[in-house]
């Protein structure tokens, strides 16, 4: 009984002490970045100078000067690799052009299923104009795998994506 009180008290404690550590550490590199000495001013600052670059980028002026390092990053060898991949990974998050927004079961063999959303309707270029592009979150955290399925093993889910995201990246424990 004192092992099983102590397990289950380690399923609150845990997440909550490490989400938490996680929000203070965050706060505190952003206030030691700032140089102020009012807690979480690091935080609010940073959110404010993100919220305003976000404007910024939205008139002709702003696009045109955050081209210029968008230009600058995307021609670094192994620098592109990972400024491209988290640019498109995001703007298929929060962009205009999500990608994310259709959600699918993938029918696997053995009567498996794994939850998706289709990236790419046509995968013709790739000689797979019979396939679709499903991407595949993982659960926990933020990766995943890419898989080109034949339409006939997949089915759209008449649900949107953010009732299926969080399923998928909880393991299927939220929801």
């Amino acid at each position: 009984m004192l092992v099983k009180n102590f397990l289950r008290g380690c399923l609150i404690v845990v997440p909550a002490v490490v989400t938490l550590y996680a929000i203070y550490f965050v706060v505190r590199t952003l206030d030691g970045w700032i140089g102020i000495g009012v807690p979480g001013a690091g935080l609010v600052i940073a959110l404010v100078l993100i919220t305003a670059v976000g404007a910024f980028a939205s008139n002709v002026i702003g696009k045109r000067l955050l081209a210029l390092p968008d230009r600058i990053l995307g021609r670094l060898p192994f620098v592109k690799l990972i400024y491209t991949s988290l640019r498109d990974f995001m703007a298929a998050l929060v962009g205009e052009r999500r990608s994310f927004d259709r959600p699918v079961v993938l029918s696997l063999d053995n009567d498996l299923k794994v939850l998706g959303f289709i990236t790419r309707e046509d995968l013709g270029v790739l000689g797979l104009s019979d396939h679709v592009g499903v991407y595949l979150p993982q659960s926990i955290n933020f990766a995943g795998q890419l898989v080109m399925a034949p339409r006939s093993r997949v089915r759209p889910l008449d649900l949107p994506a953010s009732a299926v995201l969080p399923v998928i990246v909880s393991g299927g424990m939220a929801g």
